[in-house]
């Protein structure tokens, strides 16, 4: 990759390494929400604010990322769901990026629709969109299919409702559907613009799937893997960086995680 190459990046918590790394290299790393003056710098990362190229935290599932860009680029109408709790409002689809949540609904879809906005700019003057698959597992709202970032009830703001809200494994071809229709979205604005995929080698800690852990992890890092691996080989405008495999590979011997086993540390 040419230093200097307008770069994007999404996805799951490991990929704030790449984006860091980059910038150590000379890239430019688009940001499309700087964080407000006001604001000390202790604090952006807590507000959401220096992660990734634009305000929505961690995107763990390709349908999630799909779901921004449909929103961001008008395929899609952007939701009108919030959560109410205390007097505080907060964003289902971007739980963590401000604590304590919204003083009023107003406030929550005025930033929504600017971070909408902000996903597209940052895409319109991109040349490279990396995105980190995380996890297959998700959750979604079973009345009108809009996917969340995290199991409802597990962040304030609202509680679990079996009637409401349903879990999904995606699988293969699920993914690769979402990932097609990202990548054919985004070069409707941009046409030259390229992709690089990459797996987080970081575990899952828990499943809803019914399996153990371990089972769970290894079919979700195996279909995205296998998704990423075939989008490169079938695309030309779409590369893959074996991140997953230099963290995860047992000839490393597992030199890369902490002691927990699940987070990456530098070697």
């Amino acid at each position: 990759l040419p230093t200097g190459m307008k770069v994007v990046t999404a996805g799951s918590c490991f990929a704030q390494h790449i984006g860091k790394a980059l910038v150590k290299s000379g890239f430019e790393l688009l940001e499309g929400e700087p964080a407000p003056r006001y604001l000390a710098p202790e604090k952006h990362a807590v507000h959401g604010y220096g992660v990734f190229s634009f305000r929505v935290g961690n995107i763990y599932t390709a349908a999630l990322l799909r779901q921004w860009v449909s929103w961001a680029l008008g395929a899609v109408a952007p939701s009108a769901e919030y959560w109410l709790e205390d007097g505080r409002f907060y964003d289902p689809f971007r739980p963590t990026i401000e604590p304590g949540g919204f003083a009023s609904l107003r406030e929550l879809m005025a930033l929504r629709r600017a971070t909408l906005g902000a996903i597209r700019g940052v895409l319109e003057k991109a040349e490279l969109f990396i995105f980190t698959l995380g996890l297959t597992e998700g959750w979604k709202n079973l009345r009108t299919g809009e996917v969340y970032p995290l199991c409802p009830g597990a962040t304030p703001g609202t509680s679990f409702n079996p009637a409401q809200h349903g879990f999904f494994n995606a699988t293969y071809l699920d993914t690769c559907a979402d990932l097609v229709a990202v990548v054919d979205m985004i070069k409707t604005i941009t046409p030259r613009i390229r992709f690089l995929f990459t797996v987080s080698p970081v575990p899952l800690v828990a499943t809803a799937s019914w399996k153990h852990v371990l089972v769970a992890t290894t079919y979700s890092k195996a279909t995205l893997r296998a998704v990423a691996g075939d989008l490169a080989a079938q695309r030309s405008d779409v590369d893959y960086f074996p991140s997953y495999e230099i963290i995860s590979s047992f000839p490393y011997g597992g030199m890369f995680y902490a002691k927990n086993k699940r987070e990456v540390v530098a070697a």
